[in-house]
């Protein structure tokens, strides 16, 4: 990965820190920058605040690259930040062809789904329509901060399921 010319300008090159990912991605080693923010993005976030990055479904779409260690380093950083940043729909074509819009905020994860970010290590979660600060907050309240950040097209539903199945 790189030239021949990057590795000769920083080999030995006192200015330049050249580590592995094993040091780099530690969450101790970010935890201890001020002010750390991490800032990732989800493809599906539960009521609860799990985030499925990786996968929808069984469906394999990315791999974490270091959002747990990042996400984790954060909190652990003096006045630190996690983000998790993502647009509140997805669109798909119906057998016409027409698109049908989506949320991106669940009820629950698609069956299958893995969870990259637990519910309990997600902080902030930011969509088109606002910020929801989860750190600290009882389900019912991270419920509540979630529809309010989802499309308004889908809030009535996400509350309705939300109720139904007593997710609050």
């Amino acid at each position: 990965m790189g030239s021949q010319r990057l590795y000769d300008y920083i080999d030995n090159n006192p200015s330049v820190l050249f580590k592995s990912c094993t040091f780099t991605n530690d969450p101790y080693t970010i935890g201890k920058n001020n002010k750390f923010v991490s800032v990732n993005a989800t493809l599906e976030v539960d009521l609860t605040g799990q985030c499925a990055s990786e996968t929808v479904g069984h469906t394999q779409w990315s791999g974490t690259g270091g959002q747990s260690e990042t996400v984790q380093g954060a909190q652990m950083s003096p006045g630190g930040k996690s983000i998790i940043a993502m647009h509140s729909t997805y669109t798909t074509k119906d057998e016409s062809g027409k698109e049908v819009l989506h949320s991106k905020i669940v009820p629950f994860l698609k069956e299958g789904s893995v969870v990259t970010t637990s519910r309990n290590d997600t902080d902030y979660v930011v969509t088109e329509y606002g910020i929801a600060w989860l750190r600290g907050l009882n389900v019912s309240r991270r419920v509540e901060a979630l529809i309010n950040i989802a499309h308004p097209d889908f809030r009535e539903e996400l509350r309705r399921q939300a109720e139904i199945n007593r997710i609050w």
